[in-house]
């Protein structure tokens, strides 16, 4: 089951109840805790913010209730994520953690950033467990972030675009209001298009020795939050298998003293498959990699379990859209 942050619960309750909604009575009727609001341990079943999200529609009749939490931007909602990238060294660093501890503010979320030759890209999934996403988490998550960024740069940064999912609403005016750019809809993802500057100034808030901190705080969160899951023990040993080869279920199952059918089973419950962990693992492994320069494209190839140097490549190029040698070379 997905979870929720409190931290992050917390913020869309902020941002409906300033559309006027009883969110302790809506929590009450969904079944959801609202005094967990305030534990900062706390974690919210995805369908249950998904039905909150349903219902807020609902009572407010404002499709677009989503874009208001850009009312409500503060770090603390970001969980330690939000104070790890404002003492990032520059907005391309602090996304590449926003990527990395996605996990510790909502499990529903998937997030990838890709450097192409002229712009950056930060892309968003929204993944639902028993209930399908509602497109208003989404647009929640992009308008927040946008003025999240742009809050502590002190910048008005206006992206290249911004992509949605779903037709063109009737009224594109809120969203002209908050995004202040170009927007496509019917897109295939959600995703905010940076231009190459605005990610690599330097950012007045930047602390190196705090950055690390930040890092260290996420880090054990990220372990106690995760250590039980067997998505995460998944991960844990396909990173040591790595180098041996591509590794198999059955292998990975036999680490774990199960079977492969309840390793399946575990995993679906989850919301994981161990083809996907294994790509995404190798694709976080290969960021890592190409950033030490002391590793030649073959040994990382062979490190990240590919047999056929020609096959990572092409993963590379699926994951990255690029060369490996086109990624080193941008730096």
């Amino acid at each position: 089951m997905r979870t929720t942050s409190s931290s992050w619960a917390l913020a869309i309750v902020h941002a409906l109840e300033a559309e006027g909604i009883d969110c302790q009575a809506l929590f009450a009727e969904l079944g959801l805790s609202y005094a967990a609001l305030h534990d900062p341990d706390a974690r919210f079943p995805q369908d249950g913010m998904t039905r909150l999200w349903q219902r807020a529609v609902e009572l407010s009749g404002n499709p677009a209730i989503g874009l208001n939490m850009v009312k409500v931007v503060r770090p603390a909602s970001f969980n330690v994520v939000g104070y790890a990238l404002m003492s990032s060294r520059t907005l391309k660093d602090g996304f590449a953690r926003l990527v990395r501890y996605q996990r510790i503010i909502a499990e529903g979320a998937d997030l990838s950033f890709r450097v192409l030759p002229d712009r950056y890209v930060l892309t968003l999934a929204i993944h639902g467990d028993s209930l399908p996403p509602t497109h208003q988490a989404a647009e929640a998550s992009l308008a927040y972030t946008l003025t999240f960024v742009r809050w502590i740069t002190g910048r008005p940064i206006r992206p290249l675009r911004v992509q949605l999912q779903g037709d063109a609403p009737a009224d594109q005016q809120p969203y002209q209001v908050v995004f202040d750019a170009p927007l496509r809809f019917n897109a295939e993802g959600y995703a905010l298009e940076f231009a190459r500057a605005d990610l690599e100034a330097p950012l007045p808030s930047a602390n190196e020795a705090l950055a690390q901190l930040h890092d260290r705080f996420a880090g054990d969160y990220l372990a106690r939050f995760a250590g039980s899951r067997v998505t995460h023990q998944v991960r844990q040993i396909l990173c040591r298998l790595l180098p041996q080869g591509e590794p198999k279920r059955e292998v990975v199952a036999q680490e774990l003293l199960l079977s492969e059918r309840t390793l399946q089973r575990r995993l679906q419950e989850e919301g994981a498959s161990f083809q996907q962990l294994l790509d995404d693992t190798r694709r976080e492994l290969a960021g890592q990699y190409m950033a030490q320069p002391s590793l030649t494209l073959l040994e990382i190839a062979y490190l990240l379990g590919f047999a056929d140097p020609s096959n990572f490549f092409r993963a590379f190029r699926r994951w990255f859209d690029c060369t490996p040698g086109e990624f080193r070379a941008r730096g």
